[in-house]
């Protein structure tokens, strides 16, 4: 396996990302949109999740293709964000088909980031707009760190940000990941600089600084950050043909990315979620194994994401905590 051209989840062809930023609120929302409606499955491990629209992803549901998912800031507010995207999907033509009516999918999820230094006294929510901003600012490139979703999230002793990262597999098939690294546990091992996801960087993409030496591996976490102020979330995405429940399946895989890249994960205080998206461009020429080696490079390009996520995070003022780069670089 090696990175695509960009190293970012749109080397997965069909598939386009937007952010939107509030530099003053300090948030943002993140869209994944699809050239044409894609299959969807979500898996949530984390204890306090924030969704819309995730129940009709279950295989057993009717609606089988999405327009777009959406990652958020902005906590029950950011849910709004959503609103945005079909509300300019619409315009587009876009939906499913109902009679004369067509409805926009968006599924969404959000993670909280109300308490990191910026304004929050808006009269009216503001992430509704910056979701119709982020679908009219999609394309195949797009900046990580403190951007979109990421632009206000936090870990426990650094800056989060917005991360992404992908994989062709020696099939043909690519997998791509888009992550919002918010989390409660750290994304370096004690007092950094090392990445707990070092030992799945390929090509320095977050310094080449090798994996976490393990000498404080028995450590007890503390709770830096409080209840209720966290959450990653997560799209994997590849062009292979995956029916809902392969897709769903991708997205548990992708699960462990995410805990060999944060210590620790999937907490109470966490609402860790991760979206699977297929476009079904290539057909599994053999199910059972191309499905394996996928999860398996999901979950590898989601370590990488977060990863990448908080390496390029920026500082702002207000900061309640600092960057990757102000400690290390």
């Amino acid at each position: 396996m090696k990175p695509g051209p960009r190293n970012l989840i749109t080397d997965v062809a069909g598939l386009r990302v937007g952010n939107a930023t509030n530099a003053q609120v300090k948030s943002g929302v993140t869209a994944l949109i699809g050239d044409e409606p894609f299959t969807a499955a979500v898996h949530v491990m984390g204890g306090a999740p924030g969704t819309r629209e995730t129940d009709l992803l279950a295989p057993d549901k009717l609606v089988q293709k999405v327009d777009a998912l959406v990652l958020s800031g902005g906590s029950a507010f950011g849910l709004d964000a959503a609103s945005g995207v079909a509300d300019g999907l619409r315009a587009q033509g876009r939906g499913y088909q109902v009679g004369e009516a067509r409805v926009p999918i968006v599924p969404g999820a959000i993670l909280f980031d109300l308490l990191n230094g910026g304004d929050k006294g808006w009269k009216d929510n503001p992430y509704k707009p910056l979701g119709r901003m982020a679908l009219e600012a999609a394309g195949t490139s797009f900046k990580l760190g403190s951007v979109g979703c990421g632009t206000g999230a936090t870990t426990a002793t650094l800056k989060g940000g917005l991360g992404s990262a992908s994989l062709v597999l020696e099939s043909g098939i690519t997998v791509g990941a888009i992550v919002g690294v918010n989390a409660v546990g750290s994304a370096v091992e004690g007092s950094g600089p090392q990445f707990w996801a070092g030992a799945w960087e390929m090509e320095g993409e977050f310094g080449g600084l090798g994996g976490p030496k393990m000498t404080d591996a028995g450590f007890e976490p503390s709770l830096e950050k409080l209840a209720g102020e966290a959450t990653t979330i997560a799209i994997v995405a590849t062009d292979a043909a995956l029916d809902p429940a392969q897709c769903q399946r991708m997205a548990v895989a992708a699960h462990d990315g995410m805990a060999r890249a944060l210590v620790p994960s999937h907490t109470p205080f966490d609402g860790d979620l991760v979206f699977g998206a297929a476009t079904g461009a290539k057909p599994l020429k053999d199910p059972d194994w191309d499905a394996l080696r996928i999860g398996h490079a999901a979950a590898t390009c989601l370590a990488r994401a977060i990863a990448r996520g908080v390496y390029h995070a920026t500082p702002a003022k207000g900061d309640t905590l600092p960057t990757w780069q102000d400690r290390f670089a």
